[in-house]
């Protein structure tokens, strides 16, 4: 199974990494091992969010920048507004990514 490396970009996603990196720097953790974590945080986020994830989303928002490259959307919106069946939450910026799930199966 192919995966992107788009979750690398997120929260935790960037606080493995960093974490993996002070492993590596330390001594603790040999290079190799670190680059597999990362490999299988990639493939473990994208079963998941296929698999587990049933909560919709609703987005409304000023749209500041997009753009696609390498088959890849970005969208920044301004003062947005989530709507879930959770309730609703107004933010000053949102950054979204996207990319055709399709692609992970070629």
């Amino acid at each position: 199974m192919a995966t992107f490396e788009l979750y690398r970009r997120s929260t935790i996603g960037m606080c493995l990494t960093e974490t993996l990196d002070q492993m590596v720097s330390g001594g603790t953790l040999s290079p190799e091992i670190a680059i597999q974590v990362l490999i299988q945080f990639d493939k473990s986020m994208t079963d998941a969010l296929e698999n587990d994830v049933k909560s919709k989303v609703s987005i409304k928002g000023h749209l500041h920048t997009y753009r696609f490259c390498d088959n890849v959307w970005t969208f920044i919106l301004q003062n947005a507004q989530i709507k879930s069946e959770e309730g609703q939450e107004t933010v000053e910026s949102i950054k979204i990514v996207a990319c055709d799930s399709k692609l992970l199966t070629q």
